[in-house]
C-alpha cells in the first residue's frame, strides 16, 4: 500500500502515525491510546502486526515483559516473518534466562535460553 484508500484505512494509518510520533516523544500512554484505536479500525493483518508490535515496544520498555511477549506473539500470528518481532522475543527469553539464572532456578534458565535461541534463528 502506497497510500491509505478508504476514509476508514485513513483515520486508522492517522491514529497510527500520531502513536509513532507520541512513542517517538515518550509519551507511551498516548502512544497506546493511538495504537489501540488503530487496532480497531485496521483490517490489513500486515499493517495489524505493525500496530501490535509497536504496542509490545512499549510493554517492553516499560518493563511488562510477559504483556510484550503477548503483543510480539500476536504481531507475529499475523506476520511470521516480522525479524524485529523476532528478535525482542528472543531477548525477552534471554533476559529471563538470565534472570533465573541468577536465581539459582537452571531448569527454567536452560528453556528460557533454548526458545531465545530458536527465535533468534528465525530473526
Amino acid at each position: 500500500k502506497v497510500l491509505p484508500a478508504s476514509k476508514v484505512d485513513k483515520e486508522a494509518f492517522s491514529y497510527y502515525r500520531d502513536g509513532m510520533s507520541a512513542q517517538s516523544e515518550g509519551e507511551y500512554a498516548e502512544a497506546l491510546e493511538n495504537y489501540y484505536e488503530a487496532l480497531k479500525l485496521e483490517e490489513d493483518p500486515y499493517d495489524r502486526s505493525y500496530i501490535l508490535y509497536n504496542i509490545g515496544l512499549i510493554y517492553s520498555s516499560n518493563g511488562e515483559y510477559v504483556k510484550s511477549l503477548e503483543y510480539y506473539h500476536q504481531a507475529l500470528e499475523l506476520n511470521a516473518k516480522l525479524p524485529q518481532a523476532l528478535n525482542n522475543v528472543a531477548v525477552i527469553y534471554h533476559y529471563q534466562g538470565t534472570k533465573s539464572l541468577e536465581q539459582s532456578n537452571s531448569e527454567v534458565s536452560k528453556t528460557m535460553f533454548d526458545k531465545a535461541a530458536e527465535y533468534w534463528k528465525q530473526a
